[in-house]
């Protein structure tokens, strides 16, 4: 069987898990160390969520919000810092960040029609295989053939203690809050009837909670290249 170039020496890896457990920092160092694409659909979904908001659709209107997915140009361009956000050629990186945009997000990609859409965005940019891809539903729904598929987790309080450390310039939330924030948003992802929150059969589950991230870094990358040495 002839080889291409480059099939065997990358692969497509899954992180899944709910808010807060750090999957988009995992999974952007997991790709910068092997040289891989990282894809955060988190912020295509908060990408939505900001331009719902922008026309006054709110997550209660699925037609609406359905025709405005489709309208939409999402491009994520990697950077030096970190990635940026781009939807119809406007970069729109540090407003997907806002917290109404946060407590909006999980609303809005319970919509069946914006999940497919981004789903189809997705799957056509991991083609190529070399992806790291991370959000909810990436293992079980969106790249059910990826060979790597991690589960992230970390307990409720440990998530909120994560979360409020990054906003440390904005100290107006409480702790409390936040774990309230939290658990809400689990309890939303893990309830939709579209592609939930779910950790697939053959995922390895890795509860970070007293993990340093560093350590769940290393951890992702070694089990990338066991599975790589194991396909050849």
């Amino acid at each position: 069987m002839m080889h291409h170039e480059g099939d065997s020496d990358r692969m497509n890896i899954a992180i899944d898990g709910p808010a807060g457990a750090g999957k988009s920092t995992v999974a952007r160092k997991v790709a910068e160390q092997l040289g891989y694409v990282y894809i955060d659909t988190g912020a295509m979904y908060r990408a939505v969520t900001l331009c719902a908001q922008r026309a006054g659709i709110s997550a209660d209107e699925p037609v609406k919000l359905a025709e405005l997915a489709r309208s939409l140009k999402i491009d994520l361009e990697p950077g030096e810092h970190g990635q940026s956000v781009y939807v119809n050629g406007d970069n729109v990186t540090a407003l997907i960040r806002s917290r109404e945009v946060t407590l909006q997000v999980s609303h809005v990609a319970a919509n069946e029609t914006v999940r497919e859409v981004l789903g189809v965005m997705q799957r056509h940019l991991a083609a190529r295989k070399g992806v790291v891809m991370d959000g909810r539903d990436i293992g079980s729904h969106v790249l059910p053939n990826a060979e790597l598929k991690i589960f992230l987790t970390a307990s409720v309080k440990e998530r909120a203690l994560r979360r409020h450390r990054e906003m440390a310039d904005n100290q107006t939330i409480t702790l409390e809050q936040l774990e309230s924030e939290i658990a809400e948003r689990d309890r939303l992802d893990e309830q939709r009837e579209i592609s939930p929150l779910i950790c697939a059969s053959d995922a390895v589950v890795m509860d970070s909670t007293g993990m340093t991230i560093d350590e769940v870094i290393d951890a992702i990358v070694k089990l990338s290249r066991t599975k790589l040495a194991e396909a050849k």
